[in-house]
């Protein structure tokens, strides 16, 4: 079933093509798929970043929040890059290009989403404690992509380089997950000291 991407707001889009039309934005950055290649770069695939919060909180569910756009760069048939637009006092900016492991793990994530019998709106999930990023397949595709935060419904995709012990590409409902991750940031007891 097709994912509901959701549209990403213009202002955002807007920074993410006035930073490409930048000689200057585009040669000066560290991303050498960016600065050897001639273009033109197509933004496509725009997924909402949210970030999640402090996820060893015992009081009520994760807190997530939105930060960003991120937009997959083409150069004719293929990803090259990403680009990211980030949520400022003032609106929407341009924030950063990248290249790597996590927009290859993204775009394969998103593939392989789109065979799954459910109908998911996608999402990035930014999880800085464990320095995770997973596909967010949220449950209902047609939700305000700035709102809303982990449901029962919804599946989490680690991407690619993913936490030891943590399995990139396999979709795990986001109720199972979370303790696994909580669990994997809360202290061991020091030994002699009182449990």
């Amino acid at each position: 079933m097709p994912l509901l991407v959701p549209p990403a707001p213009a202002p955002a889009l807007r920074s993410v093509l006035t930073a490409l039309g930048s000689p200057t934005a585009v040669h000066e950055v560290r991303t050498p798929a960016l600065s050897s290649l001639s273009g033109p770069f197509e933004p496509e695939h725009p997924l909402p970043v949210h970030l999640l919060d402090d996820i060893t909180t015992p009081a009520g569910p994760p807190r997530v929040r939105l930060t960003g756009w991120r937009f997959m760069l083409r150069d004719g048939d293929r990803t090259v890059a990403a680009a990211e637009a980030m949520l400022t006092a003032d609106g929407w900016a341009f924030s950063h290009f990248s290249q790597g492991p996590y927009v290859a793990s993204a775009e394969l994530a998103l593939r392989q989403a789109e065979s799954l019998p459910t109908a998911y709106q996608p999402r990035l999930l930014s999880i800085p404690e464990l320095y995770m990023v997973a596909l967010w397949l949220h449950g209902d595709p047609t939700a305000d992509a700035a709102e809303g935060g982990l449901g029962a419904g919804d599946l989490l995709v680690p991407l690619a380089p993913a936490p030891p012990g943590i399995a990139a590409h396999r979709p795990h409902p986001a109720a199972d997950l979370l303790p696994v991750l909580t669990h994997r940031l809360t202290p061991a007891p020091l030994l002699g000291s009182p449990a």
